[in-house]
């Protein structure tokens, strides 16, 4: 090769290296850049794994931000232990009801405090629930086992209810998860789950649920129409701006935030992790949890405008849309998360830090993503908060 022919073959390397290195920068332009401006303290991402147990890994993680927060300490809290009980308490109410009650794996924030007040709580070193042989939790078989049992017992073939039906649902429970243990030594100390809740310093009473719904009187409690909400429980109902400014106070003041939402939008993107409700219309989705954005097809995801390139111009949240996505089922009772901080987006869009419950292995952020203002407004089926942060003007209309 002559010295002409040399140069202009080191030349044209040179200008691939250079194009080579645009295009990277460029692919790296793409796709939304977090600035974090909240980070509050929180435990470190579990994993639900095949369980539809989010308001239990979602509920605990909020209850060990706040203990974590009062005290300095950092506690693993046991999900499964709140899952045994509630699961148990369940069977008897749907029994009771003949069936007419929603029974299977899912319930809400409102079983963890309920939990806690009425059976302790207990650290996942004691009670891992997983005494069935695998390593993470698996519940499509304890889920159906426990379905088929409580309807059998309803069918009532003896014509009467033997008084022993509930000890045999309770069998079933502690051969999957684990018998729970009356007393356990924890940090060299003797417990019972009712004395270690209390050792931990967190009080249930002094916790609040929130939404915003116009089908209910503002600042009255109701009790929200969701299928989870097998105990009936009450929220209280506030206007959706004072909504997101108890969002705001908490976050500000240092308390994080249980966040009830849907996730089955397609604008929500764990891949990316992001989420946001694009100015577009949307489709509807089935499933639940993870399943619903994964049973998206390739093309679906490659939609321009969920494809997740950089900030796109978002939907204006109105008190109207939310009556209509919740009267329509397009917001239904999907997810729990926990809501630990406060973001801006390259061009100064507010995002809220979430941490899921679904591990950190295929997770972007580590197991957390970041939801916009317009997606938090939208998907919102209720949150709980500290009673301590709710402003006073707010606190006064709720008559706290």
């Amino acid at each position: 090769m002559n010295f002409k022919n040399t140069t202009l073959f080191l030349f044209a390397m040179l200008l691939t290296s250079v194009l080579a290195v645009a295009q990277d920068e460029n692919e790296e332009a793409k796709g939304y850049q977090f600035t974090d401006e909240i980070y509050l303290n929180n435990t470190p991402v579990k994993n639900q794994f095949r369980s539809g147990t989010c308001w239990s890994f979602s509920g605990l993680a909020f209850v060990e931000a706040e203990i974590l927060r009062k005290t300095g300490k950092e506690y693993d809290l046991s999900e499964m232990f709140v899952v045994n009980h509630t699961y148990s308490d369940k069977a008897s109410k749907y029994v009771r009801l003949n069936g007419n009650l929603n029974f299977g794996s899912g319930a809400e924030v409102t079983d963890v405090f309920r939990v806690i007040g009425l059976y302790g709580m207990m650290p996942e070193s004691v009670y891992s629930g997983l005494n069935y042989g695998e390593d993470l939790h698996t519940h499509g078989e304890l889920d159906e086992v426990l379905k088929s049992y409580v309807d059998a017992i309803i069918k009532n073939k003896n014509k009467k209810l033997s008084p022993v039906w509930h000890k045999g649902f309770d069998q079933i429970l502690n051969t999957y998860l684990g018998e729970i243990p009356a007393t356990f030594t924890y940090d060299g100390v003797e417990y019972t789950p009712q004395s270690f809740a209390k050792s931990t310093g967190f009080n249930p009473d002094d916790y609040i649920e929130i939404t915003s719904y116009t089908h209910r009187p503002y600042y009255k409690p109701f009790i929200i129409e969701i299928p989870d909400n097998w105990l009936w429980a009450e929220i209280q109902n506030v206007k959706l701006d004072e909504m997101m400014q108890i969002i705001d106070n908490s976050l500000e003041n240092g308390y994080t935030v249980a966040w009830g939402a849907d996730v089955s939008d397609k604008g929500f993107s764990w891949k990316n992790g992001v989420a946001i409700i694009p100015d577009e219309e949307k489709a509807d989705l089935a499933g639940t949890e993870k399943e619903k954005w994964e049973a998206l097809t390739k093309k679906e995801k490659d939609k321009s405008i969920y494809s997740f390139d950089g900030p796109a111009k978002e939907k204006t949240i109105t008190p109207e849309m939310r009556q209509m996505n919740y009267d329509n089922y397009t917001v239904t009772d999907d997810h729990g998360m926990l809501i630990v901080g406060r973001a801006k987006d390259q061009e100064g869009n507010v995002f809220y830090k979430i941490k899921n419950s679904w591990g950190t292995d295929d997770a972007i952020y580590g197991g957390y993503f970041y939801a916009s203002a317009a997606y938090v407004k939208l998907q919102t089926l209720g949150i709980a908060v500290n009673k301590e942060i709710i402003p006073k003007s707010i606190k006064k209309e709720l008559g706290l």
